[in-house]
């Protein structure tokens, strides 16, 4: 049974759990995760949810995602996700949260991460990702225009994120 910490609006934990499965209650958010991960090439690895998956089955998403468990911070959960769903193991001077997304259940911390791998190196988790690849922004850009890709508001903007220094060029 997954268990996660139930925050107040402004973010504070309230000492409650809430149970994975369960509605939240008015007033209650909980702590979400979402990994973009970029290698030296400037190139980012998204994967392929799941056709069985709840929640954008069989469409393409960033590197990786989930709920903060209950005693995680989210650079913890952001570790743990990319571990469980790709198998690699970063470290937290590969990454830096970009923003938070407020939405109507809780908070999204986006973080980006640089990081080299081969996709032979990867673990796919079977129960989420059906599949994996490295894009560079046309290729994720050809994805969002023919709406295989999770429509996250800032997907036209997202490679300008990246700074050059970080690409080890």
């Amino acid at each position: 049974m997954e268990q996660w910490d139930i925050y107040t609006e402004n973010r504070e934990k309230t000492g409650r759990l809430h149970t994975r499965g369960e509605k939240m209650a008015v007033g209650d958010y909980h702590l979400v995760v979402t990994a973009l991960i970029f290698n030296s090439k400037g190139e980012l690895l998204i994967q392929k949810r799941r056709e069985d998956k709840i929640g954008w089955p069989g469409f393409w998403d960033f590197s990786a995602a989930g709920s903060a468990l209950a005693g995680e911070s989210s650079r913890q959960a952001m570790i743990r996700e990319i571990k469980e769903e790709l198998g690699i193991d970063v470290t937290t001077a590969e990454s830096q949260l970009r923003f938070t997304w407020y939405f109507p259940d809780g908070f999204d911390d986006f973080w980006i991460i640089y990081h080299d791998v081969a996709l032979e190196e990867l673990t796919l988790q079977k129960e989420e990702v059906q599949e994996a690849r490295w894009v560079n922004e046309e290729e994720f850009q050809s994805l969002v225009k023919a709406g295989e890709m999770i429509p996250y508001f800032f997907n036209e903007t997202l490679f300008s994120w990246i700074h050059k220094g970080h690409l080890h060029e």
